[in-house]
């Protein structure tokens, strides 16, 4: 198991950026790889609340960790501080034991002149993620957040 660590300035008031962490719509729209569509089942927004996620890659070539071309994931919400603080447990739903495993997700928000620091630690990835893929999503991730509550859709 593997940690991954990423941070990002966000232009807009941590209020915002905590909402869009907190949104299905905005998730679907930020939280999803290039390349991939993301589709919200499930996204209860309170400590202990669930959620289950899919990620569909668009091209008929990629492989999936859940089914030939979809990544599955499901969690809960173990710790909301509004406005400061999200920590996530999740797992995805496969069946190679080199994905498997409990990973949290802790995320943290500091206001900072001209807008927000987000910290985030992404704890327990399986030894099937390599951690600088991991990393390189997050970034990629992290950006789109960023243009969406930046331009005040988020």
């Amino acid at each position: 198991m593997s940690t991954t660590r990423i941070s990002r300035h966000i232009k807009a008031p941590r209020a915002a950026v905590y909402r869009a962490l907190l949104d299905a719509s905005a998730v679907e729209k930020w939280r999803v790889p290039p390349g991939m569509t993301s589709s919200v089942h499930t996204f209860e927004a309170r400590e202990g609340g669930a959620f289950r996620v899919s990620l569909t890659y668009v091209e008929p070539t990629a492989t999936g960790k859940t089914t030939a071309h979809t990544d599955t994931y499901h969690g809960r919400f173990v710790a909301l501080v509004p406005d400061e603080k999200i920590v996530e447990s999740l797992e995805f739903e496969t069946d190679d034991p080199a994905l498997q495993g409990e990973m949290t997700i802790t995320t943290t928000l500091v206001d900072v002149d001209g807008g927000t620091d987000l910290h985030a630690i992404h704890d327990g990835l399986p030894p099937g993620v390599p951690p600088t893929d991991n990393a390189t999503g997050w970034r990629e991730s992290l950006a789109r957040l960023a243009a969406l509550v930046e331009s005040g859709n988020g």
